[in-house]
């Protein structure tokens, strides 16, 4: 199957929405499948037609253990729940149905290709998802999605240098969605944040008008402009973006997890807790979880805070591999498993070296003790110009460690002016250093 019918018009989720997020683009589409239970059952609703199609390609494969076509849309189908609900199981299911169509048919089978290499991206399995998107690239030179998504694994590993000859020859392809968000997260990182923000609004609208966009994938586009606001303090436009996205994927978790983090830096603890309450209904979330224990907290709730503080410390213990950033670095604020942290991110250093790997190894040395070292890291996480008030406010912090006063103050005022409400606390924090004596 042609790359062009195997990859939909949804752009893979970026590292830093609270939590998380997986991160997937990948959608099968049938131009030619016969009829399935989506046409029989036009007045469902998108999920139960998406488990109806599962279903119908299931027992097709079962009755085909050659067959690699089905496979490869089972697969992108098993990814299309995963992206909606957050299912760790289901990025499973897409990445074995997707090697299993691979082991019955390598050539000219770029659907399985593009469905493992974002299977393993929501699995933070980034060596793997480069070489599957590699040899996705070779296999379709010519279809720039496919270059896009390489460039998305290659920032996510840091590799910054092939990032920017992969982005360099997709500048002139910005309308197209896939790209335009890809080529905006680029662009942020190197510290373009208003061309970033504009390009990412563009392309929202561009997807809002395409037929029959999913429900998914329209509150997707309206996430990731909601996530750029709120990160560089835009409050009103992120809470206008995050509402329309839940419009339009009611329960989405991804917004809910967002609108609670908002909630949260605006003091709104109550909001915060039911936002983040109606989030973990959906997908039990580490990141929702400490979210919500610190608005108990402030609310006065020490014993609740700390039940939720316990549940989101066990989750995280078990996710095999590297941690979550978010979750990281919500147990370092906690000063909670501070050596296992630690561990994590010196074994993760070693193959991901991209900004945000450098500034949990800098916080979680910090949180050590161990500040000369944090301060080289950190050196390496603002190395790209990148404005992010939390860099610049780890940066400061540690700075002021060291006795490094005018370091300090100088990366303390760059954090507030990039964001005065970055995180619920550190802003009061960073304040407080700038106003001793």
């Amino acid at each position: 199957m042609p790359i062009a019918r195997a990859l939909g018009v949804g752009a893979a989720v970026g590292a830093a929405v609270v939590g998380a997020a997986l991160a997937v683009e990948a959608r099968v589409h049938a131009v030619s499948r016969g009829p399935t239970p989506m046409d029989r059952a036009p007045a469902l609703a998108e999920w139960q037609v998406r488990d109806l199609d599962i279903a119908f390609y299931q027992a097709r494969v079962a009755r085909d253990p050659q067959g690699a076509i089905d496979r490869a849309r089972l697969a992108g189908l098993f990814l299309q729940r995963a992206r909606e609900t957050g299912s760790n199981e289901d990025l499973v299911r897409a990445e074995a149905t997707a090697r299993s169509s691979l082991d019955n048919r390598r050539a000219r089978n770029s659907a399985a290709l593009a469905v493992l290499a974002n299977a393993l991206l929501g699995q933070h399995r980034y060596v793997e998802a480069l070489d599957a998107a590699t040899e996705l690239a070779a296999a379709e030179p010519d279809v720039p999605s496919a270059r896009a998504l390489l460039g998305e694994i290659q920032l996510e590993l840091g590799r910054y240098d092939e990032a920017r000859v992969t982005f360099d020859g997709l500048k002139g392809l910005a309308r197209n969605p896939a790209i335009g968000t890809r080529l905006a997260r680029w662009l942020e990182l190197q510290g373009r944040t208003e061309a970033a923000h504009a390009l990412l609004v563009a392309t929202r609208d561009r997807a809002l008008q395409l037929h029959e966009l999913p429900a998914e994938q329209r509150a997707w586009y309206r996430l990731r402009v909601g996530d750029i606001a709120l990160r560089h303090g835009r409050l009103a436009e992120a809470k206008h973006e995050l509402d329309a996205a839940l419009a339009a994927q009611p329960d989405d978790y991804r917004v809910l997890g967002l609108l609670a983090r908002l909630a949260a830096v605006q003091r709104d603890w109550r909001g915060a807790v039911q936002y983040g309450e109606r989030a973990l209904a959906r997908t039990l979330d580490p990141a929702t979880l400490g979210l919500i224990g610190d608005a108990y907290a402030a609310l006065g709730d020490s014993a609740k805070a700390e039940d939720y503080f316990r549940v989101m410390e066990l989750s995280v213990l078990r996710q095999p591999g590297p941690f979550h950033r978010a979750w990281s670095l919500f147990l370092l604020d906690h000063d909670r498993r501070v050596p296992e942290v630690l561990a994590k991110a010196r074994e993760e250093i070693t193959v991901r070296r991209d900004i945000y790997g450098w500034d949990l190894l800098g916080w979680a040395l910090h949180k050590s003790g161990r500040d000369d070292e944090a301060a080289a890291a950190m050196q390496h996480s603002l190395a790209l110009g990148t404005e992010d008030a939390m860099l610049h406010y780890h940066a400061g912090v540690i700075a002021h460690a060291r006795g490094r006063t005018e370091d300090a103050r100088r990366e303390l005022h760059t954090a507030l002016g990039i964001n005065p409400a970055w995180h619920p606390t550190q802003p009061d924090d960073a304040r407080r250093i700038l106003e001793a004596p």
